[in-house]
């Protein structure tokens, strides 16, 4: 099996027990932005699986944009990720 050179790590461990790793967060062409996928993305930077400069560059988002992902989340938890909330 071949794996491709990335920089940082493969995977991380979440607080909860589980491995979360680049596989798991959403595919870099996503335009609709689902909250399940914007927690993905928010836990890659949080845990050190991606940087946020990664983040934001791999997913063409606004740096106002992600911020305001983790004020929800940090405010509402993950339901405050979602469109409908607000």
């Amino acid at each position: 099996m071949y794996l491709k050179k990335v920089d940082g790590p493969r995977s991380v461990k979440l607080p909860d027990g589980t491995v979360m790793s680049r596989a798991d967060l959403p595919p870099m062409e996503t335009t609709r932005w689902v909250a399940s996928r914007k927690l993905a993305v928010v836990r890659g930077v949080m845990h050190g699986l991606i940087t946020q400069d990664e983040a934001l560059e791999r997913y063409s988002l606004s740096d106002e944009e992600f911020q305001e992902w983790l004020t929800c989340l940090s405010e509402r938890g993950a339901d405050g990720l979602k469109a409908t909330h607000r």
